[in-house]
């Protein structure tokens, strides 16, 4: 029975619901069309570059502002366009174009960043220790109960050292990075493998001592990789806001997987804060949670100061956004944690941990990938 109290704050909740619904939640996001035209063979990639974990960026006012060139038609079509690499070595080439209004199209990439300068700023000085911001807040993961609970159990390792999310049945995001460091793919990408953790007791460990055990992973092999035209032999600065890159399975998995999103504004997402688990490289073996407040963000990067180190790059960044179709607020996938960038703005130094955003058209192409029909992919 509810008190006379909790009576009144009930009546007012349903009161004020639809007034509240109308404020804090954005109406549906169109996304784009993306039409892919035939794949053309290229040659075999020789798999020469190295896996570098510690991914680090500098970006100045110059290279932030480039935005205002970018948000051209052609030029983010050209990016658009995406590398296909099979499991024997063999690629392809996928330009595309784009379906959907011009006006529709420059307001993916903002002409002028988000970034929040001027009076009301926090200035922050320059950070001596990069990737952990004072007390280090991240959780490790551990026990059935939690490894294999969702959101957690959505995040699985890759083969070359970092981390990715499960996003459909057969389907891994993670960041371009991990598999391609721009002009070649990584010698691991040649028999590139997903691993999913088993917790101990599962994998017939005696109880007594599942707590003393770390996970086993079973490794499945990738069928195909796809990286988009944006991160491959782009200016360092701006190919940060392509480091994303699709994992096909060669089989189906049977977890929970998370649905990518279009990752709103940080004033649309609940609590304004992100989270993310992965493989940081100083807790081996071990899943890593964490959570933050977005600082900052642009049209293509979210900034913030998540604990993380090497191995986390690739973690599907998520938030709490809200449903149109289930009326409430769920996990989605807005981002792909990449790495660390320097900022040089207005003469000042700031360091962040940043996310590339899913934009309107990165959602169009990712979603091309997962279901190849142009057709299934609408924003949720």
């Amino acid at each position: 029975m509810t008190t006379p109290r909790e009576s009144i704050l009930l009546l007012t909740h349903l009161l004020l619901l639809p007034l509240t619904r109308s404020l804090l939640h954005p109406p549906p996001v169109h996304v784009p069309t993306l039409v892919p035209h035939v794949p053309t063979p290229l040659l075999r990639s020789r798999f020469s570059a190295h896996t570098q974990l510690d991914f680090t960026t500098h970006c100045n006012s110059s290279c932030f502002h480039r935005g205002e060139q970018e948000a051209q038609k052609e030029l983010l079509t050209e990016k658009l366009a995406f590398e296909t690499l099979y499991a024997d070595g063999s690629r392809t080439l996928t330009t595309v174009d784009v379906e959907g209004d011009d006006e529709e199209f420059d307001g993916d990439h903002f002409a002028h960043p988000l970034l929040r300068t001027g009076p009301g700023v926090r200035h922050r000085h320059k950070r001596v220790r990069r990737q952990i911001y004072g007390a280090d807040g991240r959780f490790n993961i551990q026990g059935d109960d939690f490894l294999l609970d969702y959101p957690f159990s959505t995040a699985v390792r890759i083969s070359t050292g970092c981390t990715g999310v499960l996003v459909s049945q057969q389907h891994v995001l993670t960041a371009a990075h991990c598999v391609h460091d721009g002009k070649d793919y990584v010698k691991g990408a040649r028999k590139l493998r997903v691993g999913f953790l088993i917790p101990p007791s599962i994998n017939g460990t005696k109880a007594g001592l599942t707590s003393s055990k770390k996970p086993l992973v079973r490794w499945v092999r990738v069928k195909r990789t796809r990286v988009p035209k944006g991160w491959i032999q782009g200016p360092q600065e701006v190919s940060m806001d392509f480091d994303y890159a699709l994992l096909e399975l060669r089989w189906p998995h049977r977890r929970p997987f998370m649905r990518l999103s279009v990752a709103p504004s940080s004033d649309d997402l609940a609590g304004n804060r992100i989270h993310f688990s992965g493989f940081d490289s100083d807790r081996s073996g071990e899943l890593v949670y964490r959570f933050c407040p977005v600082e900052e963000e642009s049209s293509n990067l979210i900034y913030q100061h998540c604990d993380a180190r090497p191995g986390a790059s690739g973690s599907g960044v998520y938030g709490r956004v809200w449903d149109n179709s289930l009326e409430r607020w769920e996990r989605k996938v807005i981002g792909i944690f990449s790495g660390h960038q320097w900022l040089e703005i207005d003469g000042e130094n700031r360091d962040y941990n940043v996310a590339v955003r899913i934009t309107p058209l990165k959602f169009a192409q990712i979603c091309y990938w997962v279901h190849g029909n142009r057709l299934d992919c609408v924003q949720d």
